[in-house]
């Protein structure tokens, strides 16, 4: 069997048993207008290739509609079937080595795992300053790739030796952070890049890295009650159409004044986290666990 025919069917499992552990907590929930026009929005960019991890944070910040604590799980949770819908999108359409692609996607996921397992029981302040710093880290990244800073690749659609073993190494680290709601398509673009690759091949390698790893970190997220069950449920009705609208409609959309407010918005965003972090200190704050908070 061609492996690119085997590398589909293990995500489509993996989406089946993580549909069937979230269906039954989403049938008893409401939905909210508001998530389900920032799950469109920033679905259709991040298919265009801006993320959406920092600007939904932002928006979440915005309207304080998602318990800090519960941040990172309601974006693992929420984005996982939209990205689903990429990941089978690009790796159709975009050449790139098979068994690199594979490999890339095995580390982020081991990553994805042991990052849920701990960040899923840190307490309320613990995670607004990890996402503080993740957030500015997010936009430094940003403002890199905007001012051409960043590494601008090479022509390889593969990886190999030493250089196969650094991506890998990268990648269960991206995978890791993306629990903590820092999303991986940024800084693995500049990641294979680095080691030579092609930019195109990293949109493969970055979705379905995040196709994988979303939905298998996003179970322990629904285990631990670490996310905000209706908004991820509004993130995902809203974020796959805004997918395919984006993928197979608006491929050519000028991105880079929205990049820069983009930017503005993820340093933003991060300042008040850590605020946030800073006014929580304190034996009340000690006190709040995840879960502790309604969504």
């Amino acid at each position: 069997m061609n492996p690119k025919t085997v590398l589909f069917i293990a995500l489509a499992v993996v989406t089946v048993w993580f549909v069937a552990a979230w269906a039954e907590v989403a049938r008893r929930l409401a939905m909210t207008v508001y998530h389900a026009l920032v799950g469109f929005v920033m679905g259709f960019f991040d298919t265009l290739g801006i993320g959406n991890f920092a600007t939904t944070t932002s928006m979440f910040k915005l309207r304080s509609s998602v318990p800090d604590e519960k941040i990172p799980g309601t974006l693992n949770v929420g984005y996982a079937l939209p990205t689903v819908a990429q990941a089978y999108i690009y790796i159709s359409f975009v050449q790139v080595d098979i068994w690199t692609l594979i490999l890339m996607i095995v580390a982020s996921v081991a990553g994805a795992w042991l990052g849920a397992g701990v960040v899923a029981k840190w307490p309320r302040r613990k995670i607004q300053i990890g996402m503080g710093f993740a957030l500015l880290a997010a936009a430094t990244l940003m403002l890199m790739a905007q001012l051409q800073l960043a590494p601008g690749g090479g022509t390889a659609l593969e990886l190999r030796g030493a250089k196969l073993g650094l991506g890998l190494g990268g990648n269960f680290a991206l995978g890791a952070l993306m629990t903590l709601g820092i999303g991986l398509y940024a800084p693995c673009l500049i990641l294979v890049s680095l080691l030579g690759m092609d930019p195109r091949a990293a949109f493969p390698i970055m979705m379905g890295s995040c196709a994988f790893l979303m939905p298998i970190g996003g179970i322990r997220f629904i285990r631990e009650a670490s996310s905000s069950a209706t908004t991820a449920i509004m993130l995902t009705l809203s974020g796959i159409p805004a997918v395919l609208i984006a993928a197979y409609i608006v491929r050519q959309l000028k991105l880079s004044q929205v990049r820069w407010l983009v930017i503005v918005v993820v340093v933003y965003t991060a300042v008040m986290m850590l605020r946030s972090a800073i006014r929580d200190r304190g034996p009340a704050a000690k006190a709040v666990t995840p879960g502790s908070a309604t969504p």
